[in-house]
């Protein structure tokens, strides 16, 4: 008997399982809360790595695609110390094994990847609830109602599917990004331009940091780093763009100004993003016809894994459920055997990749880790 699958999230990963699913004839449905593809930004840059990302998108069947969208010399790494001056400097030269991607390009061709209607817009998720006999029932925002004999969340970190598995729920890591861009960079900031160069700009202290990236069309997307609590961030009125933007720059002062332009020249108002985790291996015991993926299932602190683990979580539940026809709790028992370990390892390694990056030695123990293991960060 072929299994209905319903999907609650079109981010990387839900989208992910809906096409490996479609390739081995599972029907599926996503719901998604945006109201189309284009409702909001979907971030900036990704390095899809060839241990997780690039083998689920090889079991999507879309590694031709993958390829056409890859930017060429963005995994160059500079670390620069405050004062502007470069501590570590490595061009890329094509053999690094996480070349990088838009995310919303990326999203794209996994959209055009499937049957038109598998993904259902606007529609949020409100609640779900368990109907007995591993069915459940999910309600969305609009009053309307799904059942199904198999839930996936790879609805994120709030994910709405979680607490049919698990009490757990993110937590602040006493960390939070503040989200910038620059435009046209090469022409109307040329020393910024200059300092990030061709890929990826570390520039660091302890407890801070200004993380840069050069996009498509000489854009630079920065993340600022502050470890501060939420109060802290709390008291800066985001609303006023030149006001937030000036009280974040304050501490950075005394930083190279070709470093603090990417901050105090946004040509986007700052957003904040606090970041969350989810307890460390975090997982539950076994419950009939439903199951997570991604940060829904172990969310952790932002260390480039997020968006690959996402989508090799969907990948192998796809292969596992297409492997096990009639016997959805056989897959799904196989895939969360395997990806409860694989998430607490990506954790593990993202508190250590913070460590590196905003930790006491800051911004020398990042540069030693890249001297010893030319694969980090």
């Amino acid at each position: 008997m072929t299994t209905d699958v319903t999907i609650i999230g079109a981010g990387l990963g839900g989208l992910t399982l809906a096409r490996v699913l479609h390739l081995h004839g599972i029907p599926a449905t996503v719901y998604e809360a945006e109201p189309s593809p284009a409702a909001r930004s979907q971030g900036g840059m990704l390095d899809i790595h060839d241990y997780n990302g690039q083998p689920a998108l090889e079991a999507a069947g879309l590694t031709d695609a993958f390829r056409h969208l890859i930017l060429e010399g963005r995994q160059a790494i500079r670390v620069l110390d405050r004062d502007g001056s470069v501590l570590f400097d490595r061009a890329d030269d094509g053999t690094g094994g996480r070349p990088e991607v838009q995310r919303g390009e990326l999203r794209q061709i996994l959209l055009d990847s499937l049957p038109s209607g598998t993904v259902r817009w606007g529609h949020k998720a409100g609640g779900v609830r368990a109907l007995g006999g591993g069915r459940h029932e999910v309600t969305f925002a609009d009053g309307t109602t799904v059942a199904t004999s198999l839930l996936v969340g790879a609805d994120g970190a709030w994910s709405r599917v979680r607490p049919l598995l698990s009490d757990a729920t993110p937590e602040y890591i006493g960390r939070s990004f503040v989200e910038t861009y620059l435009f046209d960079g090469d022409t109307r900031h040329p020393a910024t331009a200059k300092a990030v160069g061709g890929g990826s700009l570390f520039a660091l202290a302890p407890g801070k940091g200004i993380q840069a990236h050069r996009e498509r069309g000489d854009t630079l997307h920065t993340y600022v780093a502050l470890t501060e609590p939420q109060d802290w961030f709390a008291a800066i009125d985001f609303t006023d763009a030149a006001a937030a933007a000036a009280r974040i720059a304050r501490e950075f002062e005394g930083w190279a100004p070709e470093l603090t332009a990417l901050i105090t020249d946004s040509d986007t108002a700052p957003v904040l993003r606090p970041l969350y985790a989810l307890p460390a291996g975090h997982r539950w015991d076994r419950v009939p016809g439903v199951t997570l993926l991604g940060d829904a299932a172990h969310l952790s602190a932002p260390n480039g894994e997020g968006a690959n683990l996402a989508m090799l979580d969907g990948a192998e539940l796809g292969k596992a459920l297409a492997a096990h026809p009639g016997d959805v709790e056989a897959a799904l028992a196989e895939y969360e055997q395997a990806m409860f370990p694989r998430g607490a390892e990506a954790a593990a390694e993202g508190t250590r990749l913070h460590e590196f990056l905003f930790g006491d030695n800051a911004p020398h123990a990042l540069v030693t880790a890249f001297l010893e293991d030319p694969q980090e960060p």
